[in-house]
């Protein structure tokens, strides 16, 4: 059996900058287990540019010498705002061949914790012992889709995630649900590929962001209203980039602010893109049915749409029980609420030796937790509570 001090489950932007931090611990065996950068690669369409400023698009490592900028100045690609998706995945590559040479592209199967850590089962059937896991596995297993679709086909509707090409719904009849930035750049892609796009959304109007760009661009404004991440609305922002005041907050304040953070919005760039776009507010779809090759919608104003394929841009909802390599023993241990995992400062779950980064860690700390912005505070927290609790056990 294979032994580490901490395996590492992910190597997305959370799984890599944690690696990174805790390889520049000393004494640490650091063992990361995933394809790099796999979720952005196979699970968003091809065309996309990243909603986050460019500021908030860096991984992380302790030396802050892996950046963005200097991938671009060791690759000769040059770095635009916004960030084109390949450019993006093509830096998170080139981060983990100089922070993580020797990760291991396996998948994990399952974790199991014995009481003296835990082992760790791969794919092709090695074990792995190590003194503690770190899931940083992404949200690909939360993606939500309303029960009024399940019953459909995934020929006829399929959540966004699905597609790292939507080529192949070129000149068809697309109905898109939702009216995030997901939902409304999945659209303009697919106007753009010629197809009849119609978004439904329940929202009474879609929201843009950086209606007033000035307050963003204009530094003196900028530093006073928004944090470099920029995720929330102005002064919120502030909040939110800080997840250790975030998380001290009364618990209904922070629900209500990290709902208001994260509500749907678009990208003000993207706005002109959608201008052609058939946008239907205050709709949501009652029932979708069969018809031959195609899908009868029924709205909720009483119209019908008979579409060759429903989009469904309707986000994700963390719950780690989907996690399907977390075994039900180590679940039923997890204090978690709404299926998000209880953790400590740093970002421990009550199975201890187990933490959570990502998504999974917002409930705790805060929607920054939810963007790549927040690999950074995490990396650093967690590799901190780590070091902390092996000092404690000598």
């Amino acid at each position: 059996m294979q032994k580490c001090d901490v395996a590492i489950v992910g190597a997305g932007p959370y799984g890599l900058s944690a690696a990174a931090h805790l390889r520049a611990a000393n004494g640490l065996d650091v063992h990361v287990f995933g394809e790099p950068m796999s979720f952005w690669e196979r699970h968003m369409p091809k065309g996309m540019l990243l909603r986050s400023p460019l500021a908030g698009s860096h991984l992380s490592d302790p030396s802050r010498s892996l950046t963005l900028q200097a991938y671009e100045a060791a690759s000769g690609n040059q770095i635009t705002a916004p960030l084109p998706l390949h450019r993006f995945t093509d830096y998170g590559r080139w981060f983990q061949s100089q922070a993580v040479p020797d990760l291991d592209a396996r998948k994990v199967d399952r974790v199991e914790n014995n009481g003296q850590g835990f082992h760790l089962t791969l794919e092709d059937g090695e074990t792995w012992k190590a003194g503690r896991v770190v899931i940083a596995a992404g949200i690909m297993p939360f993606a939500w889709q309303p029960p009024e679709f399940r019953h459909l086909p995934f020929s006829l509707a399929s959540h966004a995630c699905m597609h790292c090409d939507l080529s192949h719904l070129a000149g068809k009849k697309v109905a898109v649900i939702g009216a995030g930035q997901s939902a409304l750049e999945s659209a303009a892609l697919l106007n753009e590929l010629s197809a009849e796009v119609e978004v439904l959304a329940r929202a009474p109007f879609i929201r843009w962001l950086w209606r007033r760009k000035w307050f963003h661009t204009f530094k003196p404004v900028a530093r006073l209203l928004y944090a470099p991440p920029d995720v929330g609305q102005a002064g919120l922002s502030h909040l939110v980039a800080r997840p250790n005041l975030f998380r001290r907050m009364p618990r209904e304040w922070q629900n209500r602010l990290g709902k208001r953070a994260i509500r749907p919005a678009g990208a003000g760039w993207l706005n002109p893109r959608c201008a052609p776009l058939r946008i239907r507010n205050e709709t949501s779809v009652v029932s979708a049915v069969v018809r031959g090759d195609q899908v009868e919608l029924r709205l909720s104003d009483g119209s019908h749409r008979h579409v060759d394929h429903v989009l469904l841009a309707t986000g994700y909802r963390v719950d780690i029980a989907r996690y399907p390599f977390l075994t039900k023993r180590i679940l039923e241990a997890i204090w978690r609420t709404d299926g998000y995992p209880h953790l400590d400062d740093g970002f421990e779950s009550s199975v201890p030796g187990l933490h959570f980064l990502g998504a999974p860690a917002a409930w705790s700390f805060g929607p920054l937790m939810r963007f790549v912005a927040g690999a950074g505070f995490a990396s650093h927290a967690l590799t901190r509570g780590i070091l902390r609790k092996n000092e404690f056990k000598r």
